[in-house]
């Protein structure tokens, strides 16, 4: 039996790994979870599950569910500092890292410096700080398996691929709720329209990133740290059906694809079980079903933040720090309708163009930039919005 903890436990990859972890019987052990603000449904997870460790965002939550747990025994925390200590909380075998934005970076890294196995769903980390990542689990032996379906397809593709023989990885992207929308319509698009994915149940934010195809841009930067590949190697397809996550184009001519039913819990479960594979109750894949796979070229013009994501991963050092806090900004607002859909790319595009790139070595630099660059674009929002 391994033992994990859940960084995010109350979003949708927190709820379903925590539903496989149930299915999987005695196969896991859940010993901490963290969480936002949301007590009551973490209360009922620990009623369920009776982790050791548990960790909210504020003090004001955690005292509150420490006093429904008083006649539990579990440590609670709360803070960054919470999170961190449930990442590396000395029982642990396996982190689901799934705290969305740069809130989730130094829990992550506390996990990959406790040498553990880190099933990786929070790209931002490994995009604001990918070197530091790298450099951190090279030294500490630590495992990141990735979550994101995409890029699950690409670790499974690459298994037993030697490097030399990859010509380019893509990347497939649903194209979010508004692929098919006439350009003219999408500037007047609501929240309500945007969270309205047609194939996957996400949280807010990454809904909102799939709607402008921003998801997509930060992922090319974290298959960029995940698999070692340079810019040249990485593209992008629109795939409505998101059946297939992803192609490794081999230097012979083949290519190989990773295909699924559109559901979570299966990469979850392979980042979980790696290199076993279990059987379980997740969907079958029916072809004769599903009858067509189609794909298409990313227009640029309806998705034109992947020139700022193309950039970024071209540039590297503190580029993708500032396209990653200009974006959580821009879209935070969005969600709290004070800017339109149309605005998010206004603003991540002009405050992304007067950054001065620098180095980002450190996490105190890269969370100085984040700081900067949310500064800028929270100025702008104000004074133009």
């Amino acid at each position: 039996m391994k033992n994990i903890a859940i960084l995010g436990s109350t979003g949708s990859i927190g709820t379903n790994t925590l539903e496989l972890v149930e299915a999987l019987g005695d196969t896991f052990n859940v010993v901490g979870l963290a969480a936002g603000e949301n007590t009551s449904l973490l209360l009922r997870q620990v009623e369920k599950f009776r982790p050791e460790i548990v960790s909210l965002k504020t003090k004001e939550a955690a005292a509150k569910l420490k006093e429904r747990l008083k006649n539990r025994k579990v440590r609670v925390v709360y803070g960054s500092e919470g999170a961190e200590e449930v990442a590396c909380f000395e029982r642990n075998d396996i982190v689901v890292s799934a705290i969305t934005g740069i809130e989730g970076l130094r829990p992550t890294l506390a996990a990959v410096r406790a040498g553990l196995r880190v099933a990786l769903a929070s790209k931002e980390s490994l995009v604001v700080a990918g070197a530091i990542l790298q450099a951190e689990a090279e030294a500490s032996g630590a495992e990141v398996i990735p979550v994101d379906s995409e890029h699950s397809g690409i670790f499974q593709c690459l298994a037993k691929e030697k490097r030399e023989n990859v010509k380019k990885v893509t990347l497939t992207a649903s194209g979010g709720p508004f692929f098919q929308t006439p350009l003219s319509e999408i500037k007047g698009k609501s929240v309500e329209e945007a969270l309205d994915h047609p194939r996957w149940k996400m949280g807010k934010k990454v809904t909102v990133d799939s709607a402008t195809l921003m998801n997509k841009g930060l992922e090319l930067v974290e298959a960029r740290w995940l698999f070692g590949l340079r810019p040249s190697e990485l593209a992008i397809l629109i795939h409505p059906q998101s059946i297939v996550h992803s192609l490794v184009e081999l230097r012979d001519g083949s290519t190989l694809a990773q295909l699924s039913p559109t559901d979570m819990k299966i990469p979850i479960q392979y980042a979980l079980t790696y290199p076993k594979r279990v059987s379980s109750r997740l969907p079958e894949l029916d072809l004769a079903r599903v009858r067509s796979l189609e794909f298409y070229p990313v227009d640029e013009k309806r998705f034109p933040l992947i020139r700022l994501a193309r950039l970024a991963l071209e540039k590297e050092k503190s580029f993708p720090v500032a396209l990653n806090a200009a974006n959580e900004v821009a879209v935070e607002a969005f969600l709290n309708r004070r800017i339109g859909f149309s605005a998010i790319v206004e603003v991540v595009s002009e405050v992304v163009g007067l950054h001065r790139l620098s180095e980002a070595a450190s996490l105190e630099e890269v969370f100085a930039i984040d700081r900067e660059t949310r500064e800028q674009a929270a100025t702008l929002i104000k004074r133009r919005f």
